[in-house]
């Protein structure tokens, strides 16, 4: 009688058939529109700001909106009803069915915005806007080319970075000019591609998209003009009436001395070097005469690589490496396919402590009249004995010095070095040092203002990451940038000529989430700082091809996207675009993340985290709670924008309450908030966690702290083992996928990062393996077989570990499979399996 009374209710639990398959359609059930959540603006040639974009709206149809900036309105382009129903009687079919379906291809409109050209139905048409008339395009009469007067694409007066999403079209360069021209695709990140050239008075065809952006060179590299691929029109001339462009804003003057000292060939092109045998070699481009500059050169020590040219053409800079073996890991593959046989691989690995190559940069000054006399001059090292990195080399303007970034091994300084080309003698034109770490690798910046003998640097060295004004002759810092108790997160945009930088900042509204990012400018000398960005949410934007404007979209997790249009130059609201609707995503039984925030381990810090509930939450019943964790000191990694979030809702839908926080020891705080990572990996920021999660349950019964597990991968592996290693009164179950389990057999560069060199005996305190006999709770290790981002053998030594410690555990060893193995479908739903056994103490059911 005991087991019908709970047989019924084991089979709808936890585990049951019916739960997992609410897990497993997770993601297609809430996969539903989110309306109106993004505008990509298509900016008009004409008039400066003006735009038009299209907008999935909650009736279900697109509509087609165009701003006027000046007039600061937006306006639907036509109505939409009345055109659908032309269209539809146009096609013959019955107008009422075909009006929530108008999505019109390869739309585009006149300058003036007094005509629309789209395809519909496979037909081409135009409409004189606003209210038609509606008249199908002749596509025989626009595609001839038999004549002046066809029409053709127009020419941009700005290069214009390509954009993704259109269609497949084709475009063609007819070149009316004396010169050959070089034909060249603009990335969407503005770099430029060659993909052929087009003869005096010839033709030649490309296939490309609508929304591709190509510039045409002439031989002696200017940009003759720039052109937008459209549908509509494929035929660009170029000839003497074609207005020359402006180049791209970012192609400043340091980025064109970045590429022309990265050329073997001299800058006047009288020059050219070469490496032979490891050893460099100079040739006058005039006469021919070469000459051997270096001897003994040789494969463990030897000159190789980039060379960096003066200005003048007088001196040039090379590396001399003495090079060191890599380590290799072996990888064994137990099952490769189309084998009975398992096959090693080998893979290069260096490991902290390992040996490093060691660069050292050396000085050649062109003898003009006898190149075998021109001097060679190792550079005097002591200022940058112990190399971790030495690069940025650039020559300065007038050519009497360059400098280099040298990045001391340990990450403990990081410093400017110029080299005077005359007496070759170096001295530290910036010194950065930090009695826990330098983050070179994420909080970095450096720009020199050769004109006025300045420097742009980014610094933690008042306790927050901000940039300063150095003079680059004496290293003085002329002014703080920017300052306050607020970091510097990226920068935008640097213009010299104005002395102004546009910068990516978080914290700096102190009644918002401190890590919501923000767009401000600034002048180099720190005064009139401007706020671009102002809605509460972390932004995201986009500028007018010439920055007069801005489309800024921000969010949070609790808050769908809204879109403004704002002025560049002061920040105002000019019109409100969107703001996005998630309605039918809240249908589903879906929630909005909740966003809270308690005191951490000093009952001071804020620490910030969020908390989601399975789409059929019962306010009722008692939820184990599950964390997510990855506490990677190069960043935070609670999500601050808008989203579905399938993945921790996924877990949530099992029966859990699932949290993601960012204790201490994660990055975009203050340097104190940073530093507790320092030689302390292992630390993961649990006791900020663990004081979070207390201070959420006060308030929410639901959140059961006598069931709280954990997982994570990667970093996030290793933290989720220390869980129960460090704090196995707290959390009972944990999943490490793939986790670098012991800091010293993990990649170099991550770990002395943040652990530090040489390598001491901290390594060790902070291991998986040496701590593995502290273990409580249940322990599952995934680790996927091929992974060559994390040792494998890490995890075998914990488990190594585990076995002489008489601790029990599960193992899942994923064949075939790389870094990541628990996101592969079956140790996926073996993690899942785990926490219902651990959590829940019911057997799933599938």
């Amino acid at each position: 009688m005991f087991a019908i009374v709970i047989a019924p209710t084991a089979a709808i639990g936890q585990g049951s058939k019916q739960n997992y398959e609410r897990w497993q359609t997770l993601t297609k059930r809430i996969n539903q529109p989110i309306f109106a959540d993004k505008v990509d603006p298509n900016w008009s040639e004409s008039s400066e700001g003006s735009f038009w974009y299209q907008v999935l709206t909650s009736d279900d149809a697109f509509h087609y909106i165009i701003v006027d900036p000046e007039k600061k309105t937006r306006n639907e382009a036509f109505d939409h009803d009345q055109l659908a129903s032309l269209l539809a009687s146009e096609l013959g079919q019955d107008a009422a069915s075909s009006k929530p379906n108008l999505k019109l291809r390869s739309l585009s409109f006149d300058t003036e915005f007094t005509k629309a050209r789209f395809e519909f139905g496979k037909r081409k048409w135009q409409f004189v806007l606003p209210a038609g008339p509606l008249s199908e395009v002749d596509s025989r009469e626009r595609d001839r080319a038999d004549s002046d007067a066809v029409e053709t694409l127009p020419a941009n007066r700005q290069v214009q970075r390509s954009r993704d999403g259109g269609d497949r079209t084709q475009i063609q360069f007819e070149n009316r000019t004396a010169e050959s021209l070089r034909y060249k695709w603009v990335t969407p990140t503005g770099e430029y591609r060659e993909y052929g050239r087009v003869a005096p008075q010839k033709t030649a065809s490309i296939s490309t998209f609508e929304g591709h952006s190509w510039i045409l060179e002439s031989p002696s590299g200017s940009i003759v003009a720039a052109f937008v691929a459209d549908v509509w029109q494929s035929l660009a001339r170029i000839d003497a009436d074609t207005p020359q462009p402006k180049p791209l804003r970012n192609l400043t003057k340091r980025s064109a001395r970045a590429g022309r000292s990265s050329q073997s060939r001299s800058p006047d092109n009288s020059w050219q070097v070469a490496f032979e045998n490891h050893n460099v070699v100079l040739t006058s481009t005039a006469s021919d005469a070469r000459a051997v500059l270096t001897t003994g050169g040789d494969d463990k020590n030897g000159f190789a690589g980039r060379v960096w040219w003066s200005p003048d053409s007088r001196s040039f800079v090379v590396m001399k490496t003495e090079k060191v073996d890599v380590r290799t890991i072996p990888i064994v593959q137990a099952a490769p396919k189309g084998s009975i046989h398992s096959e090693l691989h080998t893979v290069n690995y260096a490991k902290p402590g390992d040996a490093m190559d060691h660069p050292r940069p050396v000085l050649f000054r062109v003898n003009e009249n006898e190149i075998a006399e021109t001097t060679v001059t190792m550079i005097d090292d002591s200022l940058f004995p112990n190399p971790y990195s030495i690069g940025d080399f650039q020559w300065h303007d007038d050519s009497t010095s360059f400098s280099f970034l040298y990045n001391e091994r340990g990450h403990q300084t990081l410093r400017v070095i110029s080299v005077d080309a005359e007496s070759a003698e170096p001295r530290a034109m910036i010194d950065e040092q930090s009695e826990t770490f330098v983050c070179y690798s994420h909080k970095t910046f450096l720009r020199r203002i050769d004109a006025t003998n300045e420097a742009i640097w980014m610094s933690e060295r008042s306790g927050w990451n901000h940039l300063y004004l150095i003079d680059q002759a004496s290293g003085e810092v002329k002014n703080a940038i920017t300052h306050g108790d607020w970091v510097v997160r990226g920068v935008e945009h640097v213009d010299e000529a104005n002395r102004q930088i546009w910068l990516t900042v978080s914290g700096i509204d102190k009644n918002q989430d401190p890590y919501h990012r923000h767009l401000i400018r600034v002048n180099f000398d720190g005064s009139d700082l401007v706020r671009l960005t102002r809605g509460d949410g972390d932004h995201a934007w986009g500028f007018s091809p010439q920055r007069r404007y801005l489309v800024d979209s921000y969010s949070r997790v609790d808050l769908p996207p809204v879109t403004e249009l704002r002025d560049a130059e002061t920040g105002e609201l000019v019109v409100e675009l969107e703001k996005a609707d998630a309605s039918e995503l809240l249908k589903t039984g879906w929630q909005f993340p909740e966003r809270f925030v308690a005191k951490g381990r000093d009952g001071e810090t804020d620490i910030h985290g969020i908390i989601i509930r399975p789409t059929d939450f019962d306010a009722s019943k008692k939820y184990p709670v599950l964390e997510a964790i990855y506490a990677g000191p190069h960043s935070a990694f609670v999500p601050k924008q808008f989203g579905r979030h399938s993945s921790l809702v996924e877990m949530a839908e099992l029966g859990f309450v699932v949290v993601k926080i960012d204790g201490m020891g994660t990055s975009h705080r203050s340097k104190a908030f940073h530093d507790v990572c320092w030689q302390n990996l292992g630390d993961s920021g649990f006791a900020d966690r663990i004081a979070w999660m207390k201070a959420a349950a006060i308030d929410r019964p639901e959140m059961d702290l006598s069931r709280v597990g954990i997982w994570g991968g990667s970093a996030g592996g290793q933290s989720a083992m220390r869980a129960l290693i460090a704090h196995g009164d707290f959390y009972h179950a944990a999943v490490a996928d793939c986790g670098c389990h012991d800091n010293r057999v993990d990649k170099r560069w991550w770990n002395e990062q943040w652990m530090g060199y040489p390598i001491g005996a901290h390594y060790a305190e902070q291991s998986n393996v040496t701590q593995a006999h502290r273990l409580q709770g249940d322990l599952m290790l995934i680790v996927g077989e091929m992974d060559q981002n994390v040792d494998p053998a890490t995890t075998m030594q914990v488990v190594d570990a585990l076995v002489k410690a008489d601790k029990d555990f599960e193992l899942l060893v994923m064949p075939g499979v790389g870094h990541g193995a628990a996101s592969h479908p079956y140790a996926h739903r073996r993690q899942a399996d785990f926490f219902i056994r651990k959590l829940w103490k019911n057997e799933p059911r599938f």
